[in-house]
């Protein structure tokens, strides 16, 4: 159970850091900033530190169960981001999308 545990967690840090990242580049791209301007290069390290903690996962648990929690928060996540950060509305079809990743993610957790 412990591999289980310490794989998801190091699958959810990853999507917290890739978030980060990608909410830092939507604030960049928003201002107009050029690819050389630090919150680029901020969102950069960021995603360079992700692939350490995506090593971590992959250590723990299959690259399928890493691939589809990965997936699974950073949807969820940056759905809500989309909304309430940025305002923009989710419509039926994310809402579809973010049903079916949850879905998936319960159908793939292996317990043993």
């Amino acid at each position: 159970m412990a591999p289980l545990v310490y794989g998801y967690g190091f699958a959810l840090l990853t999507a917290i850091v890739v978030i980060a990242g990608d909410a830092i580049l939507k604030i960049a791209a928003e201002g107009g900033h050029p690819v050389h301007h630090r919150y680029v290069l901020t969102a950069c390290a960021l995603y360079a530190l992700s692939a350490l903690m995506w090593f971590g996962a992959m250590q723990h648990v299959s690259l399928t169960q890493a691939g589809l929690a990965y997936a699974m928060l950073t949807l969820l996540a940056l759905c809500a981001i989309d909304v309430l950060w940025f305002g923009e509305r989710i419509g039926a079809r994310e809402t579809a999308g973010v049903a079916c990743a949850l879905a998936a993610m319960v159908l793939m957790v292996r317990l043993g």
